[in-house]
């Protein structure tokens, strides 16, 4: 099933049992983002909340955990939620194939219905603002995607950059942004600052689950987030023209801030609870200012709550990282088998591969480091065989344990490039990273006594199958 907006999936979670309603009165401090921060500590199956009656708003309406956990992000591909993780995984490289899916312009936007401009501009008549953790130096909008073009080539459509960056309210039409140097949105500005611009960019709040799933995908510079939205959806994705920048913004968003990068401007910006779970220190960061805000009467507030793991962002971004990583590693090693990247996006990488010769894995290793992602984030990578599911780690750990021989299947690469943002680089964005190559060695590489391995019985796949069905007649029969 394919969702137009954010309240349409909301719908959907009701259906499915996987919305939970707030009605009590809570405070915005710390009651909302305490419970956010609850989901991820009750267990499998945590729902998504809506908050409808915070005390000091009126007719504040705020969504947390939308996509938080499995079942979740099952339902936001119209999958069954029940689907296991591995097949929900399965169907995103699929429809990955579809891609492009050119978008669907649309008129009459529901964001369209209210409007502030200029000075008159103030996010806090519009937002139920709070703090996300205690230690937050303020208010955030972390599940906010941020639009912005190539100023050298506007009118590339795959050029125009659709992505996830934290930004701090300082003002009531003032933003702190950061832009992640691997990131899109900082070689636009980058390429603005040094034709002596501001850069424009347009921000969309409160969106369905497909076009946030693609900011937080690290696809190719010149892929389309909306074309591959629509391939992931399976259904032409609906977009609007933003009325000041005239970029392409979600049709079905509840609030579209629209304004400027201001170009060589810098501020304090942070501290910040981060996806890594540690406190990101304040930092010269850029400064937006917003000139005109569309939002839908009584819009609903769409936030993210991150911290320690595992919270709603590593469902977010945690399978979106995967598929890229694999089918980037697939076209250069079609050796390559699987790609579980789900660890604090990717900084722990696990990959199967098949070898065509001896320190084959570890050259793949080293290539899953410098793709596009790897160069921020792939800090630690583990290579297994063809035969072990990397998203087992019963299997991983059995690899580790007894393939791994120190004096030869650890590779450090030192100074090597990452996000800021990983607590262990130092200086910030400096780390060493490390290959362990946990596969079994095959000539020229000839160490260790690998030849007489244990396999699965020929029969033991047919009574898995059987099993599987017996138990679960078994528990029918139980209700």
């Amino acid at each position: 099933m394919a969702y137009d907006d954010l309240r349409s999936f909301l719908h959907a979670l009701n259906e499915h049992g996987q919305l939970l309603p707030i009605t009590e009165q809570v405070k915005a401090e710390p009651d909302i983002a305490a419970a956010a921060n609850a989901t991820g500590r009750i267990g499998d199956g945590a729902p998504a909340l809506m908050f409808n009656n915070i005390e000091g708003f009126n007719n504040a309406q705020v969504a947390m955990n939308t996509i938080g956990s499995w079942q979740n992000h099952a339902i936001s591909l119209g999958l069954a939620p029940n689907t296991p993780v591995k097949e929900q995984i399965a169907e995103l490289i699929r429809r990955w194939d579809k891609f492009p899916i050119a978008p669907e312009h649309r008129d009459n936007p529901p964001w369209a219905e209210n409007t502030q401009e200029g000075a008159d501009v103030n996010l806090f008549d519009v937002l139920p603002l709070f703090r996300l953790n205690d230690g937050d130096g303020g208010f955030y909008l972390d599940k906010a995607c941020t639009i912005s073009r190539d100023p050298s080539d506007p009118d590339n459509f795959g050029k125009q950059n659709v992505g996830i960056y934290r930004m701090e309210v300082k003002g009531k039409r003032k933003l702190a942004l950061q832009p992640i140097p691997m990131h899109d949105i900082a070689i636009h500005l980058n390429k603005a600052e040094e034709r002596g611009e501001d850069l424009p960019i347009a921000i969309s709040l409160g969106n369905e689950p497909m076009i946030t799933l693609m900011g937080a995908t690290p696809l190719k510079y010149d892929q389309s987030e909306y074309e591959m939205a629509g391939a992931l959806r399976q259904k032409a994705y609906p977009i609007a023209k933003a009325p000041l920048t005239g970029f392409d913004v979600p049709w079905g968003s509840e609030v579209i801030l629209e304004g400027v990068i201001e170009g060589r401007v810098r501020e304090i910006e942070g501290p910040f609870g981060e996806f890594t779970g540690h406190y990101s220190g304040g930092r010269n960061m850029t400064v937006v200012r917003i000139d005109k805000i569309s939002y839908r009467t009584n819009p609903i507030f769409e936030s993210l709550y991150l911290g320690m793991p595992w919270t709603e962002i590593d469902y977010l971004i945690g399978p979106v990282t995967c598929v890229p990583l694999y089918q980037q590693l697939k076209a250069e090693f079609p050796e390559v088998q699987a790609v579980n990247a789900m660890y604090t996006h990717g900084l722990l990488a696990i990959i199967s591969t098949k070898k065509r010769f001896g320190g084959f894995a570890r050259a793949v290793g080293m290539r899953a480091m410098t793709t596009p992602h790897g160069l921020g984030y792939v800090k630690m990578v583990i290579m297994v065989d063809e035969d072990v599911d990397p998203f087992d780690l019963q299997q991983v750990m059995w690899a580790m344990s007894s393939k791994v021989n120190p004096a030869g299947d650890l590779v450090q690469l030192p100074n090597m490039s990452v996000l800021e943002l990983d607590p262990g680089s130092s200086p910030a964005g400096i780390t060493d990273k490390l290959i362990i190559d946990a596969t079994t060695p095959v000539a020229p590489d000839n160490r260790g006594h690998y030849s007489q391995p244990v396999k699965d019985l020929p029969e033991t796949k047919a009574w898995v199958s059987k099993l599987t069905e017996m138990i679960a007649k078994q528990k029918q029969e139980n209700k």
